[in-house]
């Protein structure tokens, strides 16, 4: 669907894409217990590794087509294949040695905040006061429900191995959840200057999962003893890492990272709901309504769909948007260096970014002088 027919090409419609990756991504902890003999190490490298050149593979055309464009942005590719690479690891050894709830939420929690960090750093990007209220909300739910006593039924650790389990995994959540944002926002800002989501994220997740086959390599070979491993190694890299991360950059297309880190907080939700049920992890009345609390957040988070404002913007295209130099320099390129259908599919992503950098009100005199 292009721009011109409907919504499925803006901002409401990218944090849809993002929920849907998220629900996915919440599987992985509950999946990964059904592996027991299988590292965490080699979880992280099946998943992220395989799944990741199955995206290079699927978009292998778009990258072929694009492939001057990537070569000018390799800092960006290689910055976001690195922590592509790094992720994984660090995510399922936090899960493994905190919990699954418990590093899910750290390593999910901490990255839109990472996130606003890199953009504000980096991009000056602004951040609205409807998006930090929301990212208060939903990271005070997080840190409520990785921090409400969540604890595996069980176990014949002693205090002081646990204490310093716990806070092994924490740490590594929050190296996690740094290279989340940054992978993001690399393979965001790899759209902005023309470049499809198709192309970005296959480019991107290819080359980390070449970095990864080394650790497979070393780690992998539980996975081919049973069925069972070999189940879960297939299921981690072909659903919520390939299609999870489909849908990722479809939502990465259309807003920014900033809001599809925060967005993807719904993972936490998930993840602790299903160690709950699935795996038989206690969590205590403080760390559901900290999983609540992350759920409210996300009214804040997700982009208001206005079908008239829309429909207007999608009319008016850029060419009436105020923009700083930078933003136009961005417009610029978009014009002349991307294909007619990608131009179609990011317009309102661009639309939103221009909005956000130049403020409400300026937007709006500009409408009224038009």
């Amino acid at each position: 669907m292009t721009v011109s027919t409907g919504l499925a090409s803006g901002p409401f419609w990218g944090a849809v894409f993002v929920l849907a990756a998220s629900v996915l991504w919440g599987t992985t902890g509950t999946a990964a217990t059904f592996a027991p003999a299988v590292s965490p190490l080699a979880i992280g490298a099946v998943a992220m590794g395989v799944g990741g050149l199955l995206q290079a593979l699927y978009a292998a055309h778009p990258i072929s087509a694009q492939w001057p464009l990537l070569v000018k942005r390799w800092p960006l590719v290689s910055l976001g294949a690195l922590a592509v690479a790094v992720y994984p690891l660090a995510f399922y050894t936090s899960m493994h040695l905190a919990g699954v709830a418990v590093g899910t939420v750290v390593s999910i929690g901490s990255a839109p905040v990472a996130a606003a960090v890199i953009e504000r750093l980096v991009d000056q990007k602004p951040l609205t006061r409807r998006w930090m209220v929301g990212a208060l909300i939903a990271v005070g739910g997080a840190v409520l429900l990785s921090f409400a006593g969540h604890r595996p039924d069980g176990g014949g650790a002693g205090p002081a191995a646990e204490s310093w389990a716990r806070a092994a995994g924490i740490a590594l959540g929050l190296v996690a959840g740094t290279t989340y944002a940054l992978y993001s926002w690399a393979a965001h800002r790899i759209m902005g200057g023309g470049v499809s989501s198709r192309a970005a994220m296959g480019t991107v997740f290819g080359v980390g999962g070449v970095l990864l086959m080394p650790v497979l390599f070393l780690t992998g070979r539980p996975l081919l003893e049973t069925w069972t491993n070999f189940t879960v190694g297939a299921y981690m890299a072909l659903v919520p890492m390939f299609a999870g991360y489909v849908l990722f950059g479809w939502g990465l297309a259309r807003v920014r990272a900033s809001t599809a880190t925060g967005l993807s907080l719904v993972e936490t939700v998930v993840a602790a709901a299903l160690a709950v049920l699935v795996v038989g992890e206690r969590l205590p009345a403080a760390g559901w309504i900290g999983a609540a609390t992350v759920l409210a957040g996300l009214f804040f988070l997700v982009p208001r769909a206005s079908p008239q404002g829309q429909q207007k913007l999608n009319r008016r295209g850029l060419r009436g948007l105020p923009a700083t130099a930078a933003a136009a320099e961005r417009m610029l390129v978009q014009r002349e260096v991307s294909p007619q259908n990608h131009q179609e599919q990011t317009r309102d992503s661009y639309a939103d970014d221009l909005a956000a950098e130049t403020g409400d009100e300026e937007h709006k005199a500009e409408q009224a002088r038009g």
